[in-house]
């Protein structure tokens, strides 16, 4: 299903940019190397494969070959490149990062100010520079931002049936959620198991946890006090975890979700078996295309609900590339990664729905969408430049994160499954993780 999801979605997100984007980019000289290969290691999945369609015209440009040695999710990179840190092997020059990854790495990757015109700096955006730098340098340049918001689909909501019987059971009106107890009523609601669900969500790794600590903000906690003391455990990280909790205790998600992933979450609601979807801007076009999608032309969205303490989620970040500093050509390196963050490169990308990084493809995406009557897309940017612009948060972008991660996340399954309860998970995962701050350096 995988391959065949991503060829049809290469030809509807890609083909019909490139040609235009080709035109544009034959006028920018991006060096020659020929006869030099270029090794890379970059995500895999069904929202970034389309960009990768470009690296052709990169290679007919500057003369040189690029050798994709790994595609996969965020997560298994994340491994690979710790082994490559570990035995020495980091004889590659490129690679997929994020903002949130990128601080764990150390000095394997260089201050791109050093080999990025400045020029070309400057038509990003400020906020995402900064998160791309890390102890003051700009380790990694931003491809497009992600945040979340809530996909539904429209026909379950306009249903005059389920209008009447939502408010007989709950007592108010059935519409698109506004609060992470709507989400949970009506994905009660929805869901009929094994056959359909009210909602999903992802269920191990750093997902969860960016799930979790989203949710925890939302109800007014935090992940740390200000002397990096863990407080995740407090009565809105137990609120946090209950909402988990009731939702797979209900089988109001799949019971398969505590090893999803995105493109489990994103191929399930694609799929017309989930009513509520809170997802990354990526997958729109994915979702409203039919030949993807069970419900194309029948998708709502609106702004990620609120927590208990009235803020909306927001967990957000930057996917990137960086350059190793053992590559041994640093110049060629550069090129592919301000090549793969072009403007024509991003228009690209935004064409799938991502968020660009680059301040004038905002204006340019959007300006595109209107002219083709795509309004479902003009829905998408709309929608998502709010929630960028006011609910958008980081995690801590501290070298630590992704191991305070890895202490959580494995305590959330045990609560959700039962195995602990909520505040005996969490007060578990907040021991471990403070020793981790301890080693660490920041207690």
């Amino acid at each position: 299903m995988t391959k065949m999801t991503l060829k049809t979605l290469l030809t509807a997100t890609a083909l019909s940019c490139i040609t235009a984007a080709a035109a544009v980019a034959e006028n920018v000289d991006y060096g020659s190397f020929d006869g030099y290969t270029l090794r890379v290691k970059l995500i895999g999945g069904v929202q970034y494969e389309p960009l990768y369609t470009r690296i052709a015209e990169w290679e007919a440009m500057t003369g040189a070959t690029v050798d994709v040695l790994s595609r996969k999710n965020h997560f298994e990179l994340d491994r690979e490149i710790k082994q490559d840190i570990a035995a020495g092997t980091l004889d590659w020059c490129v690679g997929s990062n994020h903002t949130s990854f990128a601080p764990q790495y150390g000095s394997i990757y260089m201050d791109l100010i050093d080999i990025i015109a400045p020029e070309t700096l400057a038509e990003f955006q400020t906020l995402a520079l900064e998160n791309s730098t890390v102890n003051g340098r700009l380790v990694q340049l931003p491809r497009h931002s992600d945040i979340s918001n809530m996909y539904y689909i429209k026909s379950l909501f306009e249903d005059a049936d389920n209008q009447s019987a939502f408010e007989a059971e709950y007592g108010y009106a059935l519409m698109p959620p506004e609060t992470w107890d709507q989400v949970k009523d009506q994905a009660m609601f929805f869901a009929d198991a094994p056959t359909f669900y009210g909602t999903q969500f992802v269920g191990k790794d750093e997902a969860i946890t960016g799930r979790f600590y989203e949710l925890l903000v939302a109800n007014g906690g935090a992940l740390f006090d200000d002397d990096w003391n863990p407080t995740f455990n407090s009565e809105a990280g137990v609120e946090a975890v209950n909402f988990f909790k009731d939702l797979y205790d209900a089988q109001a998600v799949p019971a398969g979700s505590l090893n999803y992933l995105w493109d489990d979450t994103g191929l399930g609601f694609a799929s017309g078996t989930v009513a509520l979807n809170l997802d990354w801007a990526g997958w729109a076009s994915f979702f409203n295309d039919p030949e993807n999608s069970q419900i194309a032309g029948d998708i709502g969205l609106v702004r990620a609900p609120m927590g208990s303490a009235g803020i909306r989620t927001g967990w957000s970040g930057s996917h990137t590339f960086s350059v190793t500093e053992t590559c041994d050509n640093k110049d060629a390196a550069a090129s592919l990664v301000t090549f793969l963050t072009s403007h024509e490169s991003q228009m690209v990308e935004a064409t799938a729905g991502l968020l660009p990084t680059r301040t004038s493809v905002w204006d340019a995406a959007k300006s595109q969408f209107e002219a083709d009557g795509n309004d479902f897309l003009v829905k998408v940017f709309d929608t998502y430049s709010v929630s960028m612009a006011e609910d958008a948060f980081t995690p801590p972008l501290i070298t630590a994160w992704i191991e305070v991660s890895n202490e959580i996340w494995p305590q959330l399954q045990a609560a959700i499954l039962g195995e602990k309860t909520p505040q005996k998970a969490l007060d578990d995962a907040a021991d471990a993780a403070r020793l981790v701050m301890e080693d660490a350096g920041y207690r």
